[in-house]
């Protein structure tokens, strides 16, 4: 059996993300980032390490944890959080301990725009990190092509710009300024500079692509071919520019994300500690159920429990529905923005932590695996029983020609392909979906019965209401209706019928049991279509050798088990074929196929 270590890792997500890996004291000793979990965790435990400190690294690792998030951009900047909030002792720490770069529109009169690498609560706009600082200045040197600010850091409160105090320096001679310091420029016109470049800054570049090429344009009519250039290149590096991060953003400050996913029997829930606007903590967990706790129950319980176990002294919370903690604490329930986003990667990490808690269950356990399954489709299908013995039935034909029908056995949600049936259409003439499956069902339940074998615990059709009604036809004459439970799946919409109900069943399209449903209507599909194909192919290849004058189904037969295909048949030379028919068949088939 494999041991807890090796069953993280072989469940592990194929998303980007962050790991950390866990010593026997339960100390972070290595925090690493990753464009698809899965194979960057195995390689340290599938590969040979020249590096003698790593040999010795994978020794320690006891546990795992993952964070998920949305992009690689993410994970790098959530390690560097994390690497520099418990400084591993097999990470490599900045020496100068410098965090990425920000852009600043600072709290001020006439604001400056900026990069900075600090951020400081005073009320100033702050937007990034950026882990590429090219971007950074690709960026604020477009903002300076197009809207000429000041860089000077001068008071410039209306009294004083009225009492002369200043001067025009050099960069409002060079047009680099428009000179507010004088009040040459309004701060209602510097203003509306401002909103222009927030809009670029956040990405929204729509109110501001015409200006961009006009620009351009203007340039190139005045023969500035070079400078024209210049304003392309650095809109085209900024294409893949990602202005915010849900991982480090200042419009979050010191706040506790919780979120929960669950199923019947379990409650997996999420924790977020961020702080300065960065997360900086991660804890997913599961909580069984005694009774039927309601997620608002479950939710309410697991926060209480993690503000204790880490000492959180947040006052505000973010959780995708209310809850009730009191009068200290502010409960948030986002709508939108930032704070929506990083609620959904709450989610997202508790979705993946059951993911992956099925997926050890299943390897570890397969009997609760297949009854957790099968209780769930009892309850979505609304069965007497659990379904662990299900056929499904789907007919094939073109145009009524060579009709066949096609059985699949399911045991315990998987696919029995031993007990796999093939039926050719015996009694219906021409192309009648409905008289051929009540044949096909009336003949496998028939013989069932007649050699005693086990029955079904559900029955699904491939099609709608006229292809079940037709089946239970069958049902009834056998006196099966009401013993076993069946129902019908239309394509179009994935519509369950039941019978005698009008109104069809939807399944939730993420619902383990429409994907087990899903996948017994497309292999009954598949094994039918390949036999209607096979079927129709031998057919193809006996009408043309029929066609020969003289030649009969024993002479076809030998020849057919010789050459493999009429195609050979046909390119075979006299001698050949005198050895397989005699000299006088022999000479008829060549004639007819080279009589041109």
């Amino acid at each position: 059996m494999p041991t807890a270590l090796e069953l993280q890792v072989k469940t592990l997500p194929d998303s980007p993300g962050v790991y950390q890996y866990f010593d026997k004291e339960d100390v972070i000793i290595y925090v690493g980032k990753a464009k698809n979990l899965k194979k960057r965790v195995s390689s340290y435990f599938t590969k040979n390490h020249d590096n003698g400190k790593t040999r010795i690294l994978v020794k320690k690792i006891v546990r795992i944890e993952h964070v998920v998030v949305d992009t690689e951009t993410d994970a790098l900047l959530l390690e560097n959080n994390l690497i520099k909030k418990y400084k591993p002792r097999y990470n490599i720490l900045l020496k100068d301990d410098k965090s990425y770069p920000w852009i600043c529109i600072k709290k001020e009169r006439f604001p400056r725009i900026f990069s900075t690498r600090r951020v400081i609560k005073d009320g100033s706009e702050y937007f990034g990190p950026y882990t590429n600082v090219k971007t950074v200045y690709a960026l604020l040197d477009l903002i300076k092509e197009l809207y000429p600010l000041r860089t000077c850091n001068y008071d410039l409160h209306e009294t004083k710009i009225n009492a002369d105090k200043y001067k025009v320096c050099l960069e409002y001679h060079l047009g680099n300024c428009k000179g507010p310091c004088e009040g040459l420029q309004t701060e209602e016109n510097y203003l509306r500079d401002i909103k222009a470049i927030r809009d670029i800054i956040k990405g929204n570049f729509k109110e501001s692509l015409e200006q961009f090429h006009q620009i351009m344009l203007d340039f190139a009519t005045d023969m500035k071919f070079e400078e024209a250039q210049k304003i392309k290149e650095k809109l085209d590096s900024l294409q893949n520019y990602q202005a915010k991060s849900t991982i480090v953003n200042p419009s979050i400050n010191n706040v506790d994300i919780f979120s929960i996913i669950s199923d019947e029997t379990h409650g997996y829930t999420n924790f977020f500690k961020v702080m300065n606007g960065a997360i900086v903590q991660s804890y997913t967990t599961e909580i069984k159920k005694k009774l039927d706790e309601t997620d608002k129950e479950l939710l309410e319980l697991f926060i209480i429990e993690t503000r204790q176990r880490f000492n959180s002294l947040s006052r505000e919370i973010y959780v995708p529905f209310k809850v009730n903690l009191g009068e200290h604490i502010k409960v948030t329930v986002p709508k939108l923005g930032d704070k929506k986003r990083i609620v959904e990667l709450s989610e997202r990490n508790a979705k993946y932590y059951r993911q992956e808690q099925f997926k050890q269950i299943k390897i570890v356990d397969p009997e609760r695996h297949v009854k957790r399954i099968m209780g769930q489709m009892q309850k979505d299908l609304r069965l007497h029983e659990e379904p662990r013995h299900i056929e499904c039935f789907d007919n094939s034909n073109i145009q009524g020609t060579h009709p066949v029908a096609a059985c699949v056995v399911f045991k315990d949600g998987k696919p029995s392909k031993k007990e796999y049936r093939h039926f050719n259409i015996k009694t219906v003439e021409g192309p009648d979906d409905f008289a051929s499956m009540e044949e096909v069902v009336y003949r496998r339940y028939k013989r069932l019965l007649e050699e005693e074998k086990s029955l079904p615990q559900l029955i699904v059709i491939d099609g709608g209401k006229g292809q079940l009604s037709s089946a239970l036809k069958s049902l009834d004459i056998l006196g099966l209706r009401g013993k076993i439970a069946i129902i019908g799946i239309a394509k179009r919409l994935e519509e369950i019928y039941y019978p005698g109900d009008s109104v069809p069943l939807y399944l939730d399209k993420k619902s383990e049991s429409l994907k087990i449903i899903q996948y017994l209507r497309n292999e009954a599909h598949r094994f039918g279509i390949t036999f209607h194909r096979n079927k129709r192919s031998k057919s193809a290849i006996q009408s043309e050798l029929e066609e020969i004058p003289d030649i009969g189904k024993q002479t076809i037969t030998n020849l057919l088990r010789t050459f493999k295909s009429a195609k050979r048949v046909k390119s075979a030379n006299l001698d050949e074929l005198k050895e397989v028919v005699g000299l006088s068949r022999a000479q008829k088939i060549y004639q007819y196929y080279h009589k041109k």
